[in-house]
């Protein structure tokens, strides 16, 4: 069987249910980095992974595994339709651009793209904040542990994925969300008695 083909089974394998039925595995030889997903739109219920194949297979099986659990689980985590403040603007701002539109009245047409265009930005914001990423590693530590894992050993593989991949990819250093997801993942496994602060976290 193709390494890739074999590789993208085994991962499905590991995926949970929810996972399988929205999420689609992608080999792209050209890209740079070793993974990478497009931000999910509402509009498309298919949401993809692009992995290079020749760099994944150097990180080992465990890391690869929580990697991509983690990766699920950061695509499951948004969520453009759950009910807050910032979909009743879009709401109120798209119903606001209809029935201006239907009147022809160019100021109410601009309020309500204002409220759209805010409330778009502030969910964009929200999918990609401290605590989402957060939430999304420690997501994937409780899934892996329904496939084998222990919960500390889990959290080390995804740490010891997260530096890998900077070391592969050939970058100098963290970025400030690994920095943040490095010492929670430290704290879970073990090996750091100081977690990330509740004020971080809720950034």
């Amino acid at each position: 069987m193709n390494p890739e083909l074999s590789e993208t089974s085994r991962l499905f394998d590991i995926m949970p249910a929810s996972g399988r039925m929205t999420i689609k595995i992608v080999g792209k030889p050209e890209q740079p980095t070793i993974i990478k997903t497009t931000f999910p739109v509402p509009w498309k219920n298919n949401r993809v992974i692009y992995l290079n194949f020749d760099l994944w297979m150097n990180l080992p099986k465990a890391q690869r595994d929580l990697i991509l659990l983690r990766t699920v689980s950061w695509l499951s985590e948004i969520q453009w339709f759950k009910p807050n403040i910032n979909q009743g603007i879009l709401a109120v701002g798209l119903i606001g651009i209809i029935s201006q539109l239907a009147e022809n009245d160019v100021v109410g047409i601009l309020v309500g793209s204002g409220l759209s265009v805010i409330a778009l930005t502030r969910m964009w914001q929200n999918n990609h904040s401290t605590k989402t990423e957060l939430a999304a590693d420690e997501m994937a530590i409780r899934i892996a542990t329904r496939r084998g894992y222990e919960a500390p050993a889990a959290a080390n593989h995804l740490l010891q994925g997260i530096e890998n991949i900077v070391k592969i990819e050939g970058r100098n250093n963290f970025n400030f969300t690994e920095l943040i997801r490095s010492q929670n993942l430290k704290a879970i496994a073990g090996l750091s008695p100081v977690g990330v602060p509740e004020q971080v976290r809720k950034g």
